[in-house]
């Protein structure tokens, strides 16, 4: 068996999985409250050693030996997957529908068809029915509506003003007699315990994925809480993505290299080396 071949191909197919996370990340360079994917990349051995106590067998028995391959434990494996939650840079767009959130671990929630999702997209508009909602028409939950499905139904006539809380208020500027700020929801914006359990599911939205398939406790979700006094509500801005073009170009870079390297790797293994083997064993022969 050629330990070789097999390392350079499960590394290959490593710098592949990386590729398409980077294509991912440059392809949301512009899209608002995007955050950026990465992966840590380990080998098989340190996975094992990491979980020697949930091995279906004895370790040191040759039933263990067998069950890990050791021409496999040093093939280079995406060991674990997260999403980089650091703050974008602030774009300010005078769009008083327009909501960024200054600190990290912070979501809008938002009701989906699904149930409940979170984001950090601000970027919202008003409904023909006249509530609040993201650019898919999914309404913005107001923070007495989390549980019950509530939108904040708005009133596109008057100016529209949040303060840094996310509590909104309206004014009639046609009647300077009226011109009184009138109570109207605050924003849903929540917190997580672990934000790791967040789940992308598409358009800038996440959702809790549990862990452990099935399990009603509480371990492995992210663990939302409700926030109050936030004070890091900004009216007018947008929060873009934390995508770093040039970092991510640099990495697109050095995987190509890397697959590159690999492809070489397995082309010598099996145009020369074999080539070398058979000749001599038939030599030999």
């Amino acid at each position: 068996m050629q330990t070789g071949y097999y390392g350079a191909t499960g590394g290959m197919v490593t710098q592949f999985n990386r590729l398409d996370i980077i294509s991912h990340n440059l392809a949301n360079l512009n899209t608002n409250g995007y955050k950026r994917d990465d992966v840590v990349i380990g080998d098989f051995l340190r996975m094992v050693q990491g979980h020697q106590d949930t091995l279906p067998i004895p370790d040191e028995t040759r039933a263990a030996a067998k069950f890990i391959n050791r021409t496999m434990t040093r093939v280079p494996v995406i060991a674990e997957s997260y999403t980089d939650h650091s703050i974008g840079s602030m774009e300010h767009t005078e769009n008083d529908l327009d909501f960024a959130l200054k600190s990290p671990n912070m979501f809008f929630a938002v009701q989906t068809p699904n149930g409940v999702a979170y984001t950090r997209n601000g970027s919202f508009s008003i409904s023909d029915d006249g509530y609040l909602v993201t650019k898919e028409g999914f309404h913005v939950l107001s923070r007495d509506g989390v549980d019950n499905e509530g939108g904040i139904l708005m009133n596109p006539t008057m100016q529209i003003t949040a303060d840094a809380n996310g509590n909104l208020s309206f004014k009639d500027l046609s009647n300077e007699g009226m011109a009184d700020n009138v109570a109207g929801g605050s924003l849903a914006i929540v917190t997580f315990d672990n934000p790791k359990f967040l789940k992308k599911i598409g358009s800038s939205l996440y959702i809790e994925e549990r862990k452990i398939p099935n399990d009603t406790s509480s371990e492995g979700l992210a663990g939302v809480n409700l926030v109050y006094n936030s004070g890091i509500v900004a009216q007018g801005f947008l929060e873009k993505s934390n995508v770093n073009a040039v970092l991510e170009m640099s990495s697109m870079i050095e995987t190509n290299r890397l697959v590159d390297m690999y492809s070489k790797v397995m082309k010598t293994h099996m145009d020369e080396l074999n080539s070398e083997a058979i000749n001599k064993l038939a030599v030999r022969a």
